[in-house]
């Protein structure tokens, strides 16, 4: 049994949480989701194939060669060397090996290569199950550092889902005693590295999940507050319920998404 809070923070009722919420805990099949789940997202990347083999470098080891171009017997390496029409600074000069200044890269990146990972069905579905059951853990809440006391999990009346401005919801949110959550997920830093010239200059911590049955104006509401996130019960993923691969997100539950979570994972 759970208890049913209002908007104003006070209880309104209970509710009987469907069996999916006593799945067994398994934070190893969570991870393989998680972690399937980014690489569908990852881009394929990789050098030119002809970088560093644009040159006029060629072998000058054959004897058919003019005498003062044959690298035999002084003391010169068997590379492929620069020749012809090369400034004079760059005459015999090593070029296309691995070795050589400007020359090509070992085993480099290949654009070809698949970095998706696959995941069974039943995997992917138990993975999810196991990630619901997780956030009515306190133990695994508070190992995510999240600023909650009460129990979990949380979950509140339907109206939440036509909240459409971010100050109601945010006075939802005190109410329901996450002043110290907000204020957790309200610092935004400045990412470390060449991250922060790459479209992803902030980090924001991960705040509270909220999963609705519909929209009716909580996703626009929910914009407003950093680090929180609003899933529709048909679009739970594992990697919202543990971000990181780490499981019990704080997680928000409207009467009505416990109801259909229930139906869909019977």
């Amino acid at each position: 049994m759970a208890d049913v809070h209002g908007l104003d923070g006070k209880k309104t009722g209970t509710i009987e949480l469907p069996k999916v919420f006593q799945t067994p805990y398994r934070p190893d099949l969570i991870a393989r989701a998680v972690l399937a789940y980014q690489s569908a997202r990852r881009q394929a990347y990789g050098t030119d194939p002809k970088a560093g083999m644009r040159s006029s470098a060629h072998y000058h080891g054959y004897r058919k060669f003019r005498p003062e171009v044959v690298m035999m017997n002084r003391e010169m390496a068997r590379l492929p060397r620069i020749h012809g029409d090369a400034p004079a600074h760059l005459g015999m000069r090593a070029r296309l090996v691995s070795g050589a200044v400007g020359g090509r890269t070992v085993h480099g990146p290949r654009s070809a290569r698949i970095w998706t990972q696959k995941l069974n069905v039943r995997e992917r579905i138990a993975a999810i199950r196991s990630a619901i059951a997780a956030t009515t853990r306190a133990d695994l809440v508070a190992a995510r550092r999240h600023a909650y006391t009460g129990s979990v999990p949380l979950v509140v009346a339907d109206d939440i889902q036509n909240v459409k401005k971010t100050k109601e919801l945010v006075k939802t949110l005190l109410a329901l005693g996450l002043e110290k959550e907000i204020e957790r997920t309200s610092e935004k830093r400045v990412r470390a590295g060449r991250g922060k010239m790459r479209g992803r200059r902030y980090k924001v911590r991960k705040g509270p999940l909220l999963v609705v049955s519909k929209d009716g104006g909580i996703v626009k509401a929910a914009a407003g507050v950093l680090g929180m996130d609003v899933a529709h019960v048909r679009g739970l993923n594992a990697e919202l319920l543990a971000p990181g691969t780490q499981s019990g997100r704080l997680t928000i539950w409207s009467k009505s998404a416990v109801e259909e979570i229930g139906k869909k994972y019977a």
